[in-house]
Order: C-alpha cells, then sequence, then structure tokens
C-alpha cells in the first residue's frame, strides 16, 4: 500500500472488494483457500536464472527498475525480464481477475494492504526458506504473511512522520521539534494555535487532519501506542471495545475539538506549503515533492517521528514483490526477486525513486540518513507494525474512515464509535 491521503485516488486501495469475492465464489480459477496458509516454502534452484520472466509493475516503470532488470539479465545471461506497467488505479481489479482466472504474470509488485486477500485467493507461492525475514524491518515482513505464513518479499516501504515548519514553530516559542509524547506534542499545538493572525497572519491551525479515506492509517498506530490492539490474532475477534481504542479516540477527537485543524477536508499538503497549518503527518514521498514543488521552503521544515503515549509505533505500508501460483517460470521469477531484494539493489532503486527500502541494510548502503529530514523515517520503520493479515481488511479500514470523520466532525461520541465499530467489524468478520 502506497500511503496517501489525496481523495482523488481512492481507488488505488479500495477496488472492488464485492467483485473479488464474486471472482472467487464463482469458482472459475483457483479453489477457496486450498492450501493458502498451509503451503510448503518454494525452493530457489542452484544456478543462473534461464528463461523468461514476466513481471507486473504498478504504476509507472521507473528507470531505476529497468536498469536493474538489465543487470540480472547481465548477470544471468539466459534470462529475459519482460515488465508490463499496470496502473495503480486498475492493478488490484487486474490482479484478482488474473488470479481468479488462472491467468497471471510470473510474478508481481503487490499493494502490501492486499496481500492477504489474494494470498486467501491460493495466489501466491510461499516465500522460500533463503529468503531470511531477519533482512528485513519485522513490519514490513509482516506485511507478506497470511495464516502465519510469507507469501512474498518486501521491496519498497511506507510510513509516516510529522513535517513541521520551522518558519511558524519558532514564532511559538519552540525551538526544534516538537514533544515527542502526545500530551507535550498536543500542548505544542496548543501554542501554535495561540499564534494565529498575530505572530502568523497566514496560519489558520496549528496541525493537519485527514478526514475519511484512509484515515485509518494514522489512527491505528495510536492503538498500538497505547499497548492495544483492534484485533486479537489468536481469539480471532475485534477489540474496539478496549480501554486503549477509547484512549486513542479520546486524542483523535481532541484536536479538531479544541480548533487544532480543520474539518473540512482540506489538502493538508497544499495547506502546509501556503502556510495554513505548521504541521501535519504524511509519508515520504511529501518531502520529495516539497523539494520539486515548494523549493522556496527548502530550510524552512523539517521531520520528527509520530509522537507517542506509551510507546513508539506506525503503519507499515509499501509494496511486496510476490510470485504466483501460475507462474511459468517461478524459479527464475524469485531469484529475480531475490535479486531485487538484496541491500545494494534496492539500495539504488530507493535512491532513484526517493521511496524506502523495506531493509535496513539497504537504508544503510543508500546513507539515507544522511539527509537529516529521513532519519526519522528510519526511526519509525523499526517500530511499524502492519494491519491485521484478513481478507476483509478494505472493509474494516472503511469502517473505520467513517466512524473517525463522524468522530472528528463532533456528530458521535467516544463511547458511540467503539460500540459502532466493535458490532461493524464483527459482522464483517475476517473472511476466509
Amino acid at each position: 500500500m502506497r500511503i496517501t491521503t489525496r481523495h482523488a485516488v481512492r481507488s488505488v486501495q479500495t477496488l472492488c472488494v464485492t467483485v473479488t469475492a464474486a471472482l472467487v465464489a464463482t469458482g472459475c480459477g483457483r479453489s477457496e483457500d486450498s492450501g493458502a496458509g498451509n503451503d510448503a516454502p518454494a525452493e530457489i534452484g542452484a544456478g543462473k536464472a534461464t528463461g523468461t520472466v514476466v513481471m507486473w509493475n504498478l504504476g509507472d516503470i521507473q528507470p531505476a527498475l529497468k536498469d536493474l532488470a538489465e543487470k540480472f539479465e547481465q548477470e544471468n545471461p539466459d534470462a529475459d525480464v519482460k515488465i508490463t506497467s499496470v496502473p495503480w488505479d486498475a492493478a488490484h481489479d487486474k490482479l484478482t481477475t488474473a488470479i481468479a482466472g488462472g491467468n497471471t504474470p510470473d510474478m508481481s509488485m503487490v499493494g502490501s494492504t492486499w496481500m492477504a486477500e489474494m494470498a486467501a485467493m491460493n495466489a501466491f507461492q510461499a516465500t522460500p526458506t533463503s529468503i531470511k525475514s531477519s533482512d528485513f524491518y519485522p513490519g514490513q515482513w509482516d506485511t507478506t504473511k497470511y495464516k502465519d505464513a510469507s507469501y512474498g518479499v518486501p521491496f519498497t516501504a511506507d510510513t509516516t512522520v510529522v513535517y513541521y515548519r520551522t518558519d511558524l514553530t519558532e514564532k511559538a516559542g519552540i525551538r526544534g521539534a516538537l514533544a515527542g509524547d502526545r500530551a507535550g506534542y498536543l500542548k505544542d499545538l496548543r501554542a501554535i494555535q495561540a499564534t494565529v493572525g498575530k505572530q502568523n497572519p497566514k496560519l489558520r491551525n496549528a496541525t493537519g487532519l485527514v478526514l475519511g479515506f484512509n484515515s485509518w492509517v494514522f489512527w491505528v498506530p495510536m492503538v498500538w501506542q497505547q499497548g492495544g490492539d483492534i484485533y486479537n490474532a489468536k481469539t480471532k475477534k475485534f477489540t474496539f471495545d478496549t480501554p486503549e481504542v477509547a484512549k486513542a479516540l479520546e486524542y483523535w477527537a481532541s484536536v479538531p475539538k479544541q480548533g487544532l485543524a480543520p474539518t473540512d477536508r482540506s489538502d493538508n499538503v497544499q495547506n502546509f506549503r501556503d502556510g495554513l497549518i505548521a504541521t501535519y503527518q504524511e509519508a515520504a514521498w511529501n518531502g520529495a515533492s516539497l523539494h520539486k514543488d515548494a523549493p522556496e521552503l527548502d530550510g524552512k521544515w523539517k521531520t520528527m517521528p509520530v509522537p507517542y503515549s506509551e510507546q513508539a509505533a506506525g503503519f507499515a505500508g509499501g509494496t511486496d514483490l510476490a510470485v504466483f501460483k501460475e507462474a511459468e517460470n517461478p524459479d527464475a521469477a524469485w531469484k529475480f526477486a531475490r535479486f531485487l531484494t538484496e541491500p545494494a539493489n534496492l539500495a539504488a532503486y530507493v535512491k532513484a525513486t526517493d521511496s524506502l527500502p523495506a531493509s535496513p541494510q539497504a537504508w544503510s548502503d543508500a546513507n539515507l540518513s544522511a539527509d537529516e529530514n529521513m532519519k526519522p523515517f528510519d526511526e519509525q520503520l523499526k517500530v511499524s507494525k502492519a494491519q491485521p493479515a484478513i481478507t476483509t481488511w478494505q472493509q474494516i479500514a472503511d469502517a473505520i474512515d467513517s466512524e473517525l470523520e463522524k468522530l472528528a466532525l463532533g456528530k458521535v461520541t467516544v463511547a458511540e464509535v467503539q460500540k459502532t465499530l466493535q458490532s461493524k467489524t464483527t459482522s464483517i468478520g475476517t473472511g476466509r
């Protein structure tokens, strides 16, 4: 999953859950749950890769990926890599249709929040044991899991940090980063809000708030920070009725209630550039965008880890590489997946694409921490977690988004949100 708060790209992650269920239910393609979660890991053969490898790439094919494919072919003279671009807004449907029809490529980049759903369709080969989980950030590795088995290799990572305008926060008496604890951070936001129309004439709100689409990405980690969760994998029950969830909801509601953030679904990115808000939480792509589209702000913004309550936590998004059960050349596909995630190669890819690596060693090889504004992302990746590995996740996420918006607008209470989410998610269930 690519973390984004832009409503225009909602279709990227939310395409037709019901269609997917229907495709499986028809009996076409793969049989339901025929071994998913109990598959023996694939094996990568000795020697060089041979034959053609067909890969689907999500989004435009980056020159860096083409370069790596050529390097792989040079190291494996009898192999030929063919990469096809699949637009993000069509990728979910294209993948599920191909899986249901038994007409997949050898391998594909897959949005991390889709992995459990597609693994449940018995789409992927289990990850070879020669690919080690210890080579990746724990949260990123967990994005490949379904029923305690891994079905891919983490490729690019995605998580969020806090961006803040130093030229605006300093006028509130804040030197350096805002407080790292939730209570202190809220206090700093109030101090920034007090400068609206005074020290900061253009400023409207201390921070931005994500309403609707993907707001769960920012709220669920608040539950983890309290030491709680929204789902118990052992009992297979949702836990929205817990004190930890209540505390996270109370904090979520407190920001707009105090007038610290707008509640009109305004564009946080543009508001930050225009000086209408002083802070907001966003993914790594935003930094590159600021340098490119708002160079006049260079030196006037910084990043910091997400503030937390009891323990640090964040959301692990991104993309994984998966090899399909129907692959015509699975051995070469796994060799290419392993090649792409080797630290040096992954480092070259992320540096060229302004993305984050799923591997700590690749982070080091790319020397990403040389940029002070990148260091907080490394800190977040170390403590980030994947969403529950259930096939109904998108439906659950949509329900959370809806209730969080109502809460932010003051239309419901914390207790009402807890009751509604516990009831809705229990009704939706966990799928296969």
